[in-house]
C-alpha cells in the first residue's frame, strides 16, 4: 500500500474542474452526433431506461457514495481503521446491491414499457452490478482526485472512439446504450484492481458490516427524494406521455447538468475536507474555505444560468437539429435551476453534512420531492416537457430556501450583499451584449463570440470594481506567475 498523501484544495479543485470540464466537452462533442443519428426517439429510449436503472443503481448503493467518502474522511489516517471501514462498507454494498439487482430484473419482466426495450434494460443492468466496485467513496474520501480525474477521461476518450466507429444509424442505439454502460464498467473494474494502493484486502476480524445500515439510510433517503426531482421526470414524462417527449427533456437539460457540474465543482472536493476539519476539530479552517466556496458559487451561477436564458435556441441548435426546438423553453425554465442547485450543494452537502445534520438535509429534499412529484402529476398532462421543467424549478427552489432558512446566522458570515450587487450588475451588463449576436451567421459562431464578449464583459467589471474573489484569482494567478519566473 502506498501513503495517500491529501492535495491541497487548490490541486484538488483543479483536478476535479478538470474532470468536470471534460463531461462538459464531450457531450458536447458526443449530442450532436448522437441526437442526429438517433433523433428524438433514440435518444428517448436510451435516456428512459438510464433513468429507470438510476433507481437501481441509487438503491444498491444506499447511500454509500456520499456517506463512505465522510466515513473515509474521518478514518484515513488511521491504516487498520480504514481498512477495516472500507471492507464493512463494502460488503454491506454488495448485499444491497444484489437486493437491488433482483428487484431490477422483475420489474424488467413485469411492467410492459420496460419490456419493450428488454435488451437495453438488460445492458443497463450490468452497469448496476459493477458499480459495487468502482469504490469511488474511497478515492474521494482519500482526496485522490488526480487518479479519478486521469481515469475518467481515458475511459471518456475511448467510448468517443467507440461511439463514433459503431453508432451510425438509428438502429445503433442497442449499440450506443453498450458503449455508455462499457464506458462505466471499464472505469470500476479499474478502480477495484488500484485500490489496493490504498487498502488490504486482507479480511480484518470482527467486521461490523450492519454498523453503517442506519448512517447510510439517512444519505440514501437523500438521495431517493433527490433523484424523484432529477431522474423522475424522465420517468413520469415516458409514461405519461411517450419516449419522444423524453428526447426533448433530455436535450433541455443537457446543458443544465453539465453547467451544475462545473458550479458543484469546488464543492465535489470540500465533503472530505470539510469533514475532515470538523472531526479534528478546526472550526476557523471550517468558516475560511465555505466563506471561498460561497463566493465561487455565486461567482459562476448567476452568469451562467442568466446566459443560457437567452441563448437556449443557439444552443439547443447547436447541440441539435431543429427537430429539438421544442426543448428551447423547458431549457429556458430550468436554467435559474443552476444557481439554486449550486447552493443547495453547497449548503446541504458541503455545510451541513460534515456537521452532522443528516435530517435537515433529509428534511428539505423530501419535501422537495414531494413537491416535484405533484407537480409533475397536474402539469405534466397539460404543459408536456415543460410542465416538467417548472416542476423541477420550484422543487429545488424549496429545498435551497430550506436549507438557508436553517443556516440563516451562517449565511450572514458568508455573504457579502456589495459583491452580490457587482455580480449582479456585471451579469446585466454582459447579457446585454448577447443581443448583438442573437441573429449571426449560424449556432456555433452566435454562441462563440457572444460568449466571448459576455465573458469579457463579466470579468472586466468585477476586476475594476474589485469583487473579492475575482480578486483572489488574480492574486492566485500572481503568485503562480512569480513562482514560474522564480
Amino acid at each position: 500500500m502506498t501513503q495517500h498523501k491529501q492535495a491541497s484544495i487548490k490541486i484538488n479543485f483543479i483536478m476535479n474542474f478538470i474532470l468536470t470540464v471534460s463531461s462538459f466537452i464531450f457531450p458536447i462533442i458526443t449530442f450532436p452526433y448522437i441526437s442526429r443519428t438517433l433523433l428524438p426517439l433514440g435518444t428517448g429510449r436510451i435516456a428512459f431506461a438510464t433513468s429507470v436503472a438510476s433507481y437501481a443503481t441509487m438503491l444498491g448503493m444506499v447511500g454509500i457514495p456520499t456517506y463512505g467518502i465522510r466515513a473515509v474522511a474521518r478514518v484515513r489516517n488511521q491504516q487498520r481503521e480504514l481498512n477495516k471501514t472500507v471492507q464493512e462498507i463494502f460488503f454491506f454494498n454488495a448485499i444491497t446491491t444484489l437486493g437491488a439487482l433482483a428487484l431490477y430484473l422483475v420489474s424488467i419482466a413485469l411492467v410492459p414499457r420496460f419490456a419493450e426495450d428488454k435488451t437495453l434494460f438488460l445492458i443497463n443492468g450490468v452497469g448496476i452490478v459493477f458499480n459495487l466496485f468502482g469504490m469511488e467513496w474511497l478515492y474521494r474520501g482519500l482526496e485522490q482526485y488526480r487518479y479519478i480525474t486521469v481515469r475518467s477521461i481515458a475511459f471518456k476518450c475511448l467510448s468517443l472512439v467507440l461511439m463514433f466507429l459503431l453508432v451510425h444509424s438509428t438502429s445503433d442505439y442497442l449499440i450506443y446504450g453498450g458503449i455508455l454502460v462499457f464506458a462505466t464498467v471499464g472505469a470500476n473494474v479499474l478502480n477495484f484492481i488500484h485500490a489496493r494502493h490504498y487498502i488490504s484486502f486482507r479480511l480484518e476480524p470482527n467486521l461490523e458490516i450492519w454498523r453503517h445500515f442506519f448512517p447510510a439510510l439517512q444519505f440514501f433517503l437523500m438521495a431517493v427524494a433527490t433523484t424523484i426531482y432529477t431522474s423522475l421526470d424522465s420517468v413520469m414524462l415516458g409514461m405519461m406521455i411517450g419516449k419522444e417527449a423524453v428526447g426533448y427533456y433530455d436535450a433541455a437539460i443537457k446543458i443544465k447538468n453539465i453547467l451544475i457540474s462545473l458550479v458543484t465543482a469546488l464543492g465535489g472536493v470540500l465533503l472530505p475536507r470539510l469533514s475532515h476539519y470538523i472531526q479534528t476539530e478546526q472550526h476557523e479552517a471550517f468558516k475560511r474555505v465555505t466563506r471561498k466556496a460561497f463566493a465561487f458559487v455565486c461567482f459562476a451561477s448567476i452568469p451562467l444560468s442568466t446566459y443560457f436564458i437567452v441563448m437556449a435556441e443557439p444552443a439547443i441548435l447547436f447541440l441539435s437539429k431543429e427537430q429539438f426546438l421544442p426543448s428551447v423553453f423547458p431549457m429556458q425554465l430550468v436554467m435559474p435551476t443552476i444557481v439554486l442547485i449550486g447552493l443547495s450543494n453547497l449548503l446541504g452537502i458541503q455545510i451541513l453534512l460534515p456537521l452532522g445534520k443528516e435530517r435537515v438535509v433529509l428534511s428539505s429534499v423530501c419535501w422537495g420531492a414531494v413537491l416535484n412529484f405533484a407537480l409533475n402529476l397536474v402539469l405534466i398532462p397539460s404543459w408536456g416537457v415543460a410542465g416538467a421543467a417548472f416542476s423541477t424549478l420550484l422543487a429545488e427552489l424549496l429545498v435551497t430556501l430550506y436549507q438557508a432558512w436553517y443556516l440563516r446566522d451562517q449565511l450572514r458570515e458568508m455573504v457579502v450583499l456589495a459583491d452580490l450587487g457587482k455580480i449582479g450588475l456585471a451579469t446585466v451588463l454582459a447579457t446585454l451584449s448577447t443581443f448583438l449576436f442573437r441573429h449571426w451567421i449560424s449556432p456555433f459562431w452566435t454562441l462563440a463570440l457572444s460568449a466571448s464578449v459576455f465573458g469579457l464583459i463579466y470579468l472586466a467589471i468585477l476586476w475594476f470594481s474589485r469583487e473579492q474573489f475575482v480578486s483572489y484569482l488574480g492574486q492566485l494567478a500572481l503568485g503562480f506567475l512569480k513562482r514560474r519566473k522564480a
